[in-house]
């Protein structure tokens, strides 16, 4: 028997309903209605989503307290440090993904960013210098979504930021924890960056309050990602957007370089971490939260079959695979508006080409 059948009710019921019971007949209609959508399996994942978003509220606008910011330095020649917490964050905030923005339309709204996807707040001195790492390939219109929701989102934090978005060249299986060994040591040739975010291209923040600064551990900023239903997927889980100071990287030997194709680098800088003496910083299920803007798997990007085999050596291989070992080669350097895109040839498991 179908449990999820439809029911309907006759006109004549509502016509002889008397104005003053309207409403409790209303919250009968609704507890039934909920009751039988819960009789169905499939509906009830449709009721949770419905009911956090009823419970959260829609947020803030990303870019509503930014026009606030004073456009001239005010401070004198010397400005004063800005406030421990910024007064700009508001919490959660609005993200949508209609149609994405056009790069111009995102310059437009952050006019305040330089060439090459700098800032720096304009009315004091920042207290943290973070670099944003972006591995990337042939996802332009996710990029688009990124780049307008987050730098809006760093601006409020008032940090002194950067992003870098490193495009790996070819077609090649893609190896995300590469470019990210590559961002690192391009990034901290431009400044002496004192944070570095390595940041997945579909994921976007959801609360201001999860700041983009790093911790005295290693941080795992996305821990509650939609996908996951705003819960971290396992204790151990280090993916989708992380950050170390220079000094963690150093520690770990970097990322990996021998993970081609989706899965497995996340676990493997987990167990670097944790064998090099650390513990991992995470904001709270409530503040670390992120939405994933929805794709079908790329190609180029299938799933590792080599991935568990990796992982079961990562304590006997970790030292000597990483930044010691990734070897590169850059193709261009473009300092465009909202970010610096760094193309470059990290080669194919047999070696640069």
């Amino acid at each position: 028997m179908d449990t999820c059948a439809h029911v309907s009710f006759p006109e004549s019921i509502m016509i002889k309903i008397q104005p003053k019971w309207r409403y409790i007949f209303l919250f009968l209609l609704i507890q039934l209605l909920v009751t039988a959508l819960l009789s169905c399996k499939e509906h009830k994942e449709w009721l949770k989503n419905a009911f956090n978003i009823f419970c959260q509220g829609d947020g803030e606008d990303v870019y509503a307290n930014l026009p606030h910011v004073p456009r001239d330095h005010t401070g004198g020649p010397v400005l004063s440090y800005c406030p421990m917490m910024s007064p700009l964050i508001v919490g959660p905030i609005r993200v949508r993904f209609l149609s994405p923005p056009s790069l111009d339309y995102v310059q437009r709204k952050n006019p305040l960013v330089v060439k090459g996807g700098h800032y720096k707040p304009p009315d004091c001195e920042a207290r943290h210098r973070t670099a944003v790492i972006i591995p990337f390939r042939g996802r332009e219109h996710h990029l688009k979504f990124l780049l307008y929701y987050l730098h809006p989102f760093l601006q409020r934090q008032q940090l002194n930021y950067g992003i870098y978005v490193i495009h790996q060249a070819g077609n090649y299986t893609f190896n995300r924890a590469k470019l990210m060994n590559v961002g690192f040591s391009e990034a901290m040739k431009d400044k002496d960056w004192d944070c570095l975010f390595f940041h997945d291209v579909d994921l976007v923040p959801l609360d201001d309050r999860n700041l983009y600064a790093c911790d005295s551990n290693p941080k795992h900023a996305a821990i509650a990602m939609d996908k996951f239903g705003y819960n971290l997927p396992y204790d151990t889980y280090f993916g989708g957007v992380s950050a170390m100071t220079p000094l963690h990287y150093f520690k770990i030997n970097g990322f990996p370089n021998n993970y081609w194709g989706w899965g497995g680098e996340d676990d493997d800088i987990g167990l670097r971490v944790s064998l090099a003496g650390m513990s991992l910083s995470r904001p709270s299920l409530r503040i670390g939260r992120y939405k994933m803007i929805k794709h079908r798997k790329d190609k180029g990007n299938e799933d590792n079959p080599e991935r568990l085999k990796l992982l079961s050596k990562t304590n006997e291989t970790w030292k000597y695979d990483g930044m010691n070992t990734a070897q590169y080669h850059i193709i261009s350097r473009t300092y465009l508006p909202l970010y610096t895109n760094i193309t470059v040839n990290i080669g194919t498991a047999g070696g640069l080409y």
